[in-house]
């Protein structure tokens, strides 16, 4: 019986093999898709290289690149070494050159579909436009949170890019507005932004702005903040603000209140619990005095911070002092006032001594001309 059922097995998957491999080498084979990227990225200065790979199979003969809208294309033998995959390299990268790819290659005298298409975007076309946030750069999640990207040249396209070297550019598409409100606050919005903006031509944008790094608040416990030698402190000397952690941190920061300055930040080496972080203010002066809070961060994790700690008033003793009252000094235009309405007093005068003396006159004639008729 074992016998037997062995020899229908094997007829049966002989007669399957028979009736179908004729039909199935009818049938074209099908080559799969290649995989397109850039390296160092999607982004890249006018007038530095780049170099677009295309992977495909390790019995590809040939590589194509196309640009879209058949604006050009390049051929490239698949080196001996690793035939899997080509790379077409531009030394000297020109607004020219931005728009998207598309990559194919031929195995077997036929040739595969193409890949996705890949965005090359190249930047510093033109002076780079400023980077912005709406309430500022240190946030809590549930916050509401815009950036602005501003330009002398006035309004058009706008791109904003998040973690550029981590991922690709977060929002490409043109703008007409330079404010990209974000919502609210979560911890993935925490990381490093910039924005550009856009020419006529499609993927040619103008030089980045500077970074701005949008931190998140609220992550774990709040560390503490003292003053030494004091919270009031004399003007011209120097204080330390120290912020301590309880859990493992490596990174502190310091923000003032109503600063537009973006927080102070120290990285220390030792990071067991309890550490601390000193923050020294040298030859304070009036603008120093204010309220300050800290926060502790994970290097890992850099734009993800504490919980604020307790707020700290620092006084500046001295600094009122420091400065003299101004002095009372006479305005010019209040002397020329005094001097016109002297000269207006001394003129009424003499008009009210001329129509004094001009009665008197008239009064003495009178008399006379009376006397005279009597």
């Amino acid at each position: 019986m074992r016998g037997s059922a062995t020899t229908l097995t094997f007829t049966t998957l002989l007669c399957l093999g028979l009736c179908w491999g004729p039909w199935n080498q009818g049938q074209p084979e099908v080559l799969p898709k290649p995989s397109i990227w850039a390296d160092p990225g999607t982004m890249v200065a006018q007038g530095s290289p780049v170099t677009i790979w295309c992977q495909g199979s390790l019995l590809a003969d040939v590589y194509r690149l196309y640009k879209e809208s058949g604006s050009g294309s390049w051929e490239a033998q698949a080196p001996q070494g690793s035939r899997n995959k080509a790379g077409f390299h531009f030394e000297y990268t020109r607004s020219g050159d931005a728009g998207q790819y598309q990559c194919a290659y031929r195995s077997r005298n036929r040739w595969s579909e193409q890949s996705d298409p890949l965005p090359l975007v190249v930047t510093g076309l033109s002076r780079a436009p400023s980077l912005s946030a709406q309430p500022g750069s240190l946030v809590l999640p549930g916050d509401n949170l815009t950036l602005r990207c501003g330009s002398e040249a006035g309004f058009g396209s706008f791109a904003l890019t998040k973690d550029e070297r981590l991922s690709p550019p977060r929002r490409l598409e043109g703008q007409q507005s330079p404010d990209f409100p974000l919502g609210r606050v979560t911890h993935a919005h925490g990381g490093r932004y910039r924005c550009y903006r856009g020419h006529n031509v499609s993927h040619a944008w103008s030089a980045p702005s500077a970074p701005l790094d949008i931190l998140v608040a609220g992550i774990h416990r709040k560390p503490s903040l003292s003053a030494r030698p004091g919270t009031s402190v004399p003007l011209g000397e120097n204080v330390t603000l120290q912020c301590r952690s309880e859990v493992r941190s490596d990174t502190f920061h310091l923000s003032k209140e109503g600063s537009l300055a973006p927080p102070q930040h120290l990285h220390l080496q030792d990071t067991a619990p309890p550490v601390q972080a000193n923050f020294t203010l040298r030859a304070v002066t009036s603008a120093h005095g204010g309220t300050y809070r800290c926060y502790s961060s994970q290097s890992t994790a850099p734009h993800l911070l504490s919980l604020p700690s307790d707020p700290l008033e620092l006084l500046v003793s001295g600094a009122a002092d420091s400065i003299s009252p101004p002095q009372n000094k006479p305005d010019p235009r209040s002397d020329y006032t005094v001097q016109n309405l002297i000269r207006m007093g001394l003129a009424a005068s003499v008009l009210l001594l001329l129509g004094v003396l001009l009665c008197q006159a008239r009064h003495d004639r009178k008399e006379v001309r009376d006397a005279a008729r009597s």
